[in-house]
């Protein structure tokens, strides 16, 4: 399979979308990269690498300041707006889930109901600042105003599982990958292997996606 590649511009600079199609799209995954690293995330590649032979076209979008080189992100409406750029320079015919890592996460929250999404995928949502709890974003997480799931790590020390209210406010649903960071990598002493991780990530989300969007009747 062949990844596209578009110059999409923005606000602030050229940023680049690569896109995986699946060959009968029943749904499109938007999906950005976090503050630390870019659209080659282990978690985004393996999404990009496996749902579109499950019927789900993956796109990634990298932001400008990643792609002009910079190590350090934007400030968070900066990445709002080249993700809003990204979403509309593309034209879907079925329904459109937005998501990212990490920052990416956030700002598919903040986005997801304006950009006309059907729902949102917050993988390793970084719930506060590492080691400063009191620095909460639930906040932002409670107003995607669509149903989100969260893929987070065990051990992710920007809001580890149990640091989420139980129930989640708003149509939140959770899976936890065992022993993993926020990177979502596991050491070589966990009891499951870095494949299986990524196993947990894709088979959470194509659930996830075929529950609340495609089983709903509205996926065509």
């Amino acid at each position: 399979m062949t990844t596209e590649e578009r110059v999409i511009p923005t606000p602030h600079g050229e940023g680049l979308l690569l896109t995986d199609r699946a060959r009968k799209p029943m749904a499109t995954l938007l999906l950005s990269h976090g503050a630390g690293g870019g659209t080659d995330a282990r978690d985004l590649v393996e999404l990009a690498r496996s749902l579109p032979r499950q019927g789900i076209t993956v796109m990634r979008f990298e932001q400008p300041w990643r792609r002009a080189g910079k190590k350090i992100a934007g400030p968070p409406a900066s990445l709002d707006d080249g993700l809003r750029a990204a979403a509309d320079s593309i034209r879907v015919r079925n329904p459109l889930i937005v998501g990212g890592r990490s920052a990416g996460a956030r700002s598919a929250t903040r986005c997801a109901k304006d950009l006309g999404a059907r729902a949102c995928l917050a993988l390793s949502f970084p719930l506060h600042p590492p080691g400063r709890p009191e620095k909460s974003r639930l906040d932002e997480l409670a107003a995607a105003g669509v149903p989100t799931l969260v893929i987070q790590g065990e051990r992710d020390s920007f809001g580890r599982p149990e640091e989420f209210p139980d129930p989640m406010p708003g149509h939140v649903d959770f899976a936890v990958v065992p022993e993993a960071d926020h990177g979502l990598a596991v050491p070589k002493r966990a009891a499951i292997t870095q494949d299986v991780a990524m196993d947990i990530v894709v088979e959470s989300t194509l659930e996830w996606i075929v529950r609340e969007i495609v089983g709903d009747g509205n996926g065509a």
